[in-house]
């Protein structure tokens, strides 16, 4: 059985309890496993079929031994709060109900509990804790240091992981399923563009590029990238001073036409600081 003790110091002694069919069943409840709605803080995207196909099997011969976590919502549904593979394995395994312990908890306090559960349980990827944090945080008001609180963290180490979330939701696929590491993935991020991280996050997961090698690359986009930015002013310039020569000629053939009806305009070009002027005199 589940640590309950955990469970309701996290929760708070008076929020916790649990809905039983029975007394005889204590804290431990056997639920529709079809009343079950999904956790929409579940942050785990990805189960390998190996491993569900593993639990399945378990199930067959052992059933679930440990029980998942819920919360009912408005007596209409249960809402998972944690065991969501377990849940699988157990409607794969052909069961109609799966042991339950059910919490009455706060939307807030549920999303907790569900990220805490996964960090614990199924050794979440950096990528999934940071999209958990940062549920957390817009989702759900955390500050970032009520979360570094709430898990045990450094404040530093809250604010790494929410870089992460600087990625475009594709990248971050990309990593989860290409199982790119921290390290890996930290050296991406100093590339402000995101096409280029895609591109070299693709290379690391297909290639199974070394940390050191990745290194290498980023430094070398990065240094393109200040290139580009360097040609890119020098052909804006060129193209501002074009266009004041443009400017420049197109006055001074006016001012040419005006002369040639008599009227004998002339105009002067000052540069300064703050740009360039341009002065047509037209005699009264």
């Amino acid at each position: 059985m589940l640590n309950l003790i955990k469970f309701s110091d996290l929760c708070g002694k008076k929020n916790v309890k649990c809905v039983c069919e029975t007394e005889k069943e204590s804290m431990v409840c056997q639920i529709p496993v079809n009343e079950i709605k999904p956790n929409p803080n579940q942050l785990r995207k990805f189960f390998k079929r190996e491993s569900i196909d593993e639990l399945i099997c378990s199930i067959k011969k052992f059933g679930v031994c440990q029980p998942i976590l819920v919360r009912n919502i408005n007596n209409k549904f249960y809402e998972l709060i944690s065991g969501e593979r377990r849940l699988m394995a157990a409607k794969g395994a052909g069961l109609d109900k799966i042991p339950a312990i059910i919490l009455t908890v706060s939307d807030n306090r549920s999303a907790v509990i569900s990220l805490l559960e996964n960090t614990q349980r199924q050794n979440l990827s950096f990528i999934e804790e940071a999209e958990g944090f940062y549920s957390l945080k817009e989702d759900y008001g955390f500050t970032e240091d009520e979360i570094a609180a709430s898990f045990g963290l450094r404040l530093s180490d809250v604010n790494r992981k929410l870089r992460f979330m600087t990625f475009t939701p594709e990248c971050r696929r990309i990593i989860a399923e290409g199982g790119i590491s921290s390290e890996h993935a930290a050296l991406v991020l100093k590339i402000p563009d995101d096409v280029i991280r895609k591109s070299i996050l693709r290379r690391i997961s297909d290639m199974g590029l070394s940390i050191q090698k990745t290194a290498e690359i980023v430094e070398s986009e990065i240094e393109k990238l200040k290139a580009d930015d360097i040609i890119f002013s020098e052909q804006k310039e060129k193209r501002n001073f074009s266009d004041m020569r443009l400017l420049t000629n197109t006055v001074k053939r006016s001012v040419e036409l005006m002369n040639r009806s008599g009227i004998g305009a002339g105009y002067e070009v000052e540069n300064g600081e703050g740009g360039t002027k341009i002065i047509i005199s037209i005699p009264n």
